[in-house]
């Protein structure tokens, strides 16, 4: 028997199965086929038991949440609202639209007037790894901006803009649409830092008008509307831990 069994914890298969990986048969399975990990080792015998507020689970290499007090969600933050959840001079802010429930915080921030997909979670694990720089977690952007894009800014965004904190490099850059005087480009980056699109576009000669964060990692906003709310779960949420590296 495995080193990870805990005599008087939950059969795994039942925890599988109850973190929606199908029915228990199905979960036994998964198990049989090498496919399940518990706190980094593989378990391959059926009997084995865990304890699900403490054994870390992957199935195919992804993280499974087993604590179901943890709540994570998406948002797409309204244009004027502030990303706090108080704010002293009466702005509205995220708090407005979660609604009541468990405590959350914001990951990461987007400025008023930027719009977009913006998560909120009570999983501080998960929280601090989509922050933190070294897990390079993508971030994707639609951009309004003045004036015709040319062709090469792409290399030169690729290959690294210095800004007075230091330099900043895209990892892909299409223009979408262009008119005379404005054209719609898309960014993608790994970095969190201050007003960093606005910045970025701004420092190479086409300030942005209108910006909005459509993605980050696997999380995308969806049919979302200005406002609304969806909770990740299952296969979303493993994508989402997979990105953060958990």
């Amino acid at each position: 028997m495995t080193d990870v069994h805990v005599p008087d914890g939950v059969r795994l298969q039942k925890v599988l199965a109850a973190a929606g990986l199908g029915s228990r048969r199905a979960c036994e399975n998964l198990i049989a086929a090498g496919r399940v990990q518990v706190d980094g080792q593989t378990v391959r015998e059926l009997g084995v038991r865990v304890d699900p507020a403490t054994a870390v689970v992957h199935v195919d290499g992804m993280r499974l949440q087993l604590d179901s007090t943890k709540l994570t969600l998406a948002l797409n933050k309204p244009a004027g609202v502030v990303s706090t959840m108080e704010d002293p001079h009466g702005r509205p802010t995220l708090a407005d639209y979660v609604g009541d429930g468990p405590r959350l915080f914001h990951v990461g921030r987007l400025d008023a007037e930027t719009e977009g997909l913006i998560l909120l979670t009570n999983d501080g694990e998960l929280a601090n790894h989509l922050m933190h720089p070294s897990y390079e977690v993508l971030k994707t952007y639609l951009a309004t901006v003045e004036g015709r894009v040319p062709k090469g800014l792409v290399h030169r965004l690729k290959e690294g803009v210095e800004l007075e904190d230091g330099p900043v490099r895209v990892h892909s850059f299409t223009v979408k649409e262009t008119t005379p005087g404005a054209s719609l480009v898309e960014v993608v980056l790994h970095e969190g830092r201050k007003h960093i699109v606005r910045r970025l576009l701004a420092e190479v000669g086409h300030p942005v008008t209108r910006l909005v964060r459509t993605r980050i990692g696997p999380i995308t906003l969806g049919g979302l509307r200005p406002g609304q709310t969806r909770e990740i779960t299952g296969p979303e949420l493993r994508k989402l831990m997979h990105a953060a590296a958990m």
